[in-house]
């Protein structure tokens, strides 16, 4: 028998007199071994599907990442194997004991091989905690250059280079087939030159497929008959997001516990990260309206989605298989607001025959706007504008809404046809709505400092925050309650399954990332700088010298007069500035009751001007201050045109009733003298009102000149 080394040095040298006598162009035939970090794909029903496996330290092993999504690390995987799209990804828990494996750093999507997304551990038995990869792509074609999975310029393979396709040789039974093959939906647009020209050559056939073909390989082909194809006429083609997606439970089919079909079954998807962006992919991939709300549901094992929330649709998020919370999300069914800065502004659009289209400004008002604001679950209206928010790609909408403003859902107003079909650029009607009334800080004795309580599933619960996070969430929290700016956040309350995280310029928390954590998480009371109300600032005088004038309260020369400046009852103490426009001139009093009163002993041409009032206050250790309104005093002459009238009045009375005397009595010499001296008390009397009056209508500094008259 022979040694197994001598047979093994035979080998090698026979195969040396091998290499030594082999022609060049054999030589230049031989395959070359994998490069580290090479890819490949085991297991599978093809060259472009299976089990992802690494080469590393020469050996092949397993690619075990927790995080995993078809349009970052799939992608590049297809792309290194040069296979079409990625079709579909799934996973599951590696049991192998001793199985190798290696963990991955993250991809972005754009990489040419995984080794780009960088390795960052080497487990020297199985990926503990770690799953497998089962990846499928495309063999033949592909979709390039389009927003996401389901949308490109189509690519076929040919001798190991891609080609595209000539409009004049696609039509929609090959399109069905392409949409098919790399798992998408029905096709939804097909246009030559819809996403640009291709690099390589165009592709010399024409398929002849049927439309119930699985793959475009399965499609029968001809021969082109003209081997020309003009620029501009690469199809493009845009399919609907694949069917993979439902809401159960909710009473509709934009409303319910959120289920993805996966591996041949429908299974619950948890979160482990921002349940509203996942909400918004939602929503958009079953062609509902905007986001309303999400909501924890029922804990599931093994299947937890993370997004951005710019997706098309779910199986391009980040998805991993572990013990998450499920979600129920909740979407408008017929209108959405598109292209604004947040969930409540954008451009208003309408489902219509599968379709959404924009609505005209003209056909649009304050109750349409009410209605829409609290379909998709926001506050008031706040501005509406034509062209606010940009034009609508497709036709606008051709009814005319007759809400009453009261309606729940705009499904629920009438509608009538519009007098005039035709929209001038421009006027596609744009909506602002004021945020959702669902956060509130309580315990703080204003409605600008307390503990942050978020209104979720019915009840008001605790928002947790870690450490590094609450600066951010507080500064949101004081902007969507109008609160101004953040002046300390404190610990609050711990609180169990509530996480938010927010960059910090979000308009409102539920644009925030949020989570629901088993852990312990610390809550937070939040100061805001608009602690105190704004007081309330008035004009008296115990002498009736006031008058309301066009410009404000105006006030006559020579009387005396007070400004009271006065605030709700939030705090104790405090003290009230009074400042004066018309000069540098300020009054400081402390607040007795939260009023405090400036008495001005005569008015002059000096007191003209504007006045308003600063309430100060420490509260929580900080200093706080709010300004009333202005208010603009005008100072006049007395009015002595009314004087002079009054007098007339009073002599005109006087004389009917001595004249009314004379005529219907006729009384005897005595009674005449009684009722002369009658009449002459009658008369002093009547003088005497007269001279009282006219003290009162003059100012005191008149009173005065007249009594040193008498």
């Amino acid at each position: 028998m022979i040694p197994a080394v001598v047979l093994m040095t035979l080998l090698w040298s026979t195969d040396l007199q091998a290499q030594s006598v082999s022609p060049p162009d054999l030589q230049a035939q031989s395959v070359s071994p994998p490069a580290e970090y090479s890819v490949r794909l085991v297991n599978g029903t093809t060259s472009c599907s299976g089990t992802v496996e690494v080469l590393y330290e020469g050996e092949w092993s397993v690619l075990c990442p927790r995080l995993w999504s078809i349009m970052r690390e799939t992608k590049v995987v297809c792309r290194e194997l040069d296979c079409g799209n990625p079709v579909a990804e799934s996973g599951g828990g590696l049991i192998e004991d001793g199985r190798r494996g290696v963990r991955l750093g993250g991809c972005r999507g754009d990489e040419s091989s995984i080794i780009e997304c960088g390795i960052t551990e080497r487990y020297p038995g199985f990926c503990l905690g770690g799953y497998y990869h089962h990846v499928i792509c495309s063999e033949s074609v592909r979709l390039m250059d389009g927003a996401g999975l389901c949308s490109g310029r189509v690519e076929v393979k040919s001798n190991q280079s891609w080609a595209s396709v000539c409009e004049a040789d696609f039509d929609r039974q090959d399109a069905e087939v392409v949409c098919r093959d790399v798992g998408c939906g029905a096709p939804a647009a097909l246009q030559g030159g819809l996403y640009g020209e291709g690099e390589g050559q165009t592709w010399d056939k024409e398929f002849q497929c049927k439309g119930k073909e699985s793959l475009l390989l399965d499609c029968d082909t001809s021969d082109r008959e003209n081997n020309t194809c003009l620029p501009g006429n690469a199809v493009g083609l845009t399919c609907s997001e694949p069917d993979d997606v439902r809401l159960v439970g909710g009473g509709s089919r934009c409303a319910g516990g959120v289920e993805w079909y996966d591996q041949g079954e429908w299974r619950t998807v948890g979160t482990f990260s921002d349940v509203m962006s996942i909400a918004v992919v939602v929503c958009r991939q079953m062609g509902c309206g905007s986001t309303v709300s999400s909501l924890p549901g029922n804990t599931t094992r093994g299947f937890g989605v993370s997004c951005s929330g710019s997706e098309s649709s779910l199986r391009e998020c980040r998805r991993t298989y572990d013990l998450s919370p499920g979600l129920t999300v909740i979407c408008s069914v017929s209108v959405r607001l598109v292209d604004g800065a947040g969930l409540c502004s954008g451009r208003v659009e309408v489902k219509s025959n599968q379709s959404w289209a924009s609505v005209c400004e003209a056909d649009f008002d304050r109750q349409d706007a009410e209605v829409v604001c609290r379909d998709v679950g926001c506050g008031a209206p706040a501005a509406l504008q034509g062209g606010l928010y940009g034009e609508g790609e497709g036709h606008p909408w051709d009814k005319e809404f007759q809400c009453k403003g009261k309606e729940s859902l705009l499904l629920d107003c009438d509608t009538s046809d519009r007098e005039n079909n035709t929209c001038l650029p421009g006027n596609a009607v744009g909506l602002t709505c004021s945020e959702p009334d669902d956060v509130r800080l309580v315990g703080g004795g204003s409605r600008c400092a307390g503990g942050v309580e978020w209104y979720d599933q019915g009840e008001w619960r605790i928002v947790g925050a870690d450490d590094g996070d609450q600066e951010d969430v507080a500064a949101v929290v004081c902007r969507q309650l109008g609160c101004g700016s953040t002046v300390s956040v404190l610990p609050g309350n711990t609180t169990v399954g509530f996480r938010v995280f927010c960059s910090g310029s979000e308009s409102s928390l539920r644009e925030c990332f949020r989570s629901y954590d088993l852990r312990l998480l610390p809550g937070l009371t939040v100061i805001c700088s608009d602690l105190l109300v704004q007081p309330d600032i008035f004009l008296t005088d115990p002498m009736g010298g006031v008058s309301r004038g066009h410009q404000g309260p105006e006030m006559f020369r020579g009387y005396n007069f007070t400004i009271t400046c006065s605030t709700q009852p939030q705090y104790p103490g405090g003290s009230f500035l009074l400042t004066f426009t018309g000069s540098n001139r300020t009054q400081i009093q402390p607040a007795v009751n939260h009023s405090a009163a400036f008495l001005f002993p005569a008015a002059d041409d000096s007191h003209q001007g504007n006045y308003s009032c600063v309430y100060d206050n420490c509260v929580f250790s900080h200093n706080f201050s709010s300004e009333s309104e202005l208010l603009s005093l005008t100072i006049t002459a007395s009015p002595l045109p009314a004087f002079i009238i009054r007098h007339v009045v009073v002599l005109l009375i006087l004389l009917t009733a001595i004249t009314t005397s004379y005529l219907y009595y006729k009384p005897t010499r005595r009674q005449k003298r009684v009722n002369r001296v009658s009449s002459m008390d009658l008369y002093v009397n009547a003088m005497e009102m007269v001279s009282l009056s006219s003290r009162a209508e003059a100012g005191p500094g008149e009173q005065r000149a007249a009594q040193g008259t008498e």
